[in-house]
């Protein structure tokens, strides 16, 4: 599954995609390129038209990679991440692979070290107190 480069149709809510589009445009790592390419592809929906299954800031998202890993995060914008508790920032790679995914959905990211990996959402469960504001 490796050699296979994944890039589902993605999904974002308008006021997340405008606040990331900005964080990831004044972003200079290569994670923020790579979010600045999803926002660039991203369907972009108006907020209460967003699928509660799909991905978004303040997610829960149980994963599987491709060694059959099953992970457990929130997505989160990086002043909220912390790894002891499972919030990956969406400026790291994983995190900006896992935004607007639904489950189902498989998409293939780049490590830090360079290794291309594949993970799969399985669920998506809507935080009721997410906060949506950079």
């Amino acid at each position: 599954m490796r050699n296979h480069h994944l890039r589902p149709q993605i999904v974002v809510a308008q006021s997340e995609h405008r606040q990331l589009l900005a964080m990831a445009a004044a972003g200079t790592s290569t994670a923020a390129d790579t979010l600045l390419d999803e926002m660039e592809r991203a369907r972009v929906v108006a907020d209460a038209s967003l699928n509660p299954n799909v991905v978004r800031m303040g997610s829960r998202v149980q994963y599987r990679t491709d060694e059959d890993d099953l992970k457990n995060v929130t997505l989160v914008y990086p002043i909220d991440a912390d790894i002891s508790e499972s919030k990956v920032s969406v400026l790291t790679p994983v995190g900006a692979a896992l935004i607007g995914l639904r489950p189902g959905q498989s998409i293939t990211w780049q490590a830090r070290d360079g290794r291309k990996n594949v993970l799969t959402v399985l669920s998506v469960i809507q935080s009721t107190d997410a906060t949506t504001e950079a």
